[in-house]
């Protein structure tokens, strides 16, 4: 199931003072394709979240995206290990194609 490919920019969310999180936020009609499809799927997992394949490039992982209630978009995550293999950094914009998975 294909929630979409989109292009966006890496910010940095202050969760609590010792943890930063760099993420992108998911468009949002790429965001309601991925709530189509976890719909599809049954409840889901803690926070809302949405289990997904990311690729970008010809780096693929996978993650969960979860749901953002300032911006009503899904936001996914994006770790260090990933900005290295991307070679990408906080506000770079990047080229992800999400599928939701079960």
């Amino acid at each position: 199931m294909t929630g979409g490919s989109f292009t966006a920019g890496l910010w940095r969310w202050d969760a609590r003072r010792t943890e930063t999180w760099t993420f992108v936020t998911v468009p949002p009609e790429v965001s309601a394709a991925i709530e189509d499809a976890a719909d599809s799927l049954g409840p889901r997992a803690g926070f809302g979240s949405v289990k997904v394949q990311a690729r970008a490039g010809e780096t693929v992982w996978r993650t969960s995206v979860f749901p953002d209630s300032e911006s009503g978009c899904f936001v996914l995550p994006v770790k260090r290990a990933m900005r290295e293999a991307l070679g990408v950094g906080l506000g770079d914009e990047i080229t992800l194609v999400l599928e939701v998975v079960a």
